[in-house]
């Protein structure tokens, strides 16, 4: 009987990974983000943002957390320049992109956190990106405690290197903990808002958080 069990979740998740597939290959951000020249679709949801909100401008110190494989920081180091200066961070590696400087390590570790303070050099910092989402285990609340887990050590990181008036996007799932982050978040900045970009798969509970305006 287990034998079987365990039979039929292969042919489910077969399934599941083929429709993922197919869905992803004729998805058209995807093959926007290829004809283009983006390295994910994502780099839709940070244009969309922007050209919403005006959060990029040439001459920024901007922060790009959970930047693999590059498509943020691909937007982001255009839109800063000439002038700009940009420091991203991954677990995973990335292949260089122009004008960023990438430090690969675990944004929980202690040592990787004192190479990104010691890359800023003293230098606060005008932008904090952050598209970080961790190892999703399918289990939702062990899911939802660790993207929140990830967006409380963003924000303790805008405590420390954030300028005041600088200002913070960060990626979050509505669950458990969002309302107590949001309140953190209008407690440190000017302004709060939810973005939904339309390169958000429809079925993604993540949503993006803008805050604005960091308080001296």
């Amino acid at each position: 009987m287990s034998g079987k069990i365990e039979s039929n979740k292969k042919v489910k998740k077969n399934k599941t990974t083929k429709a993922w597939i197919t869905e992803h290959v004729n998805d058209a951000y995807v093959q926007r983000a290829r004809a283009e020249g983006w390295r994910s679709r994502a780099a839709f949801k940070l244009i969309e943002i922007d050209d919403k909100d005006k959060l990029l401008k040439p001459g920024m110190t901007v922060v790009d957390l959970g930047s693999a494989p590059g498509s943020w920081s691909q937007v982001a180091a255009r839109r800063i320049a000439p002038g700009g200066r940009l420091i991203a961070l991954d677990l995973l590696p990335m292949e260089p992109v122009h004008g960023v400087q990438f430090i690969q390590g675990d944004f929980h570790d202690d040592s990787v956190l004192k190479a990104l303070s010691d890359a800023l050099d003293g230098r606060q910092v005008d932008l904090v990106l952050s598209d970080m989402a961790p190892n999703m285990s399918g289990i939702g609340m062990v899911d939802q405690a660790r993207v929140m887990v990830l967006a409380e050590l963003t924000l303790e990181f805008c405590a420390l290197h954030l300028k005041p008036g600088g200002d913070m996007l960060v990626k979050v799932f509505q669950g458990d903990g969002f309302m107590e982050l949001r309140k953190a978040l209008q407690l440190q900045f000017d302004s709060l808002q939810m973005r939904k970009p339309a390169a958000s798969r429809n079925r993604s509970a993540e949503i993006y958080l803008l805050a604005r305006g960091k308080k001296a």
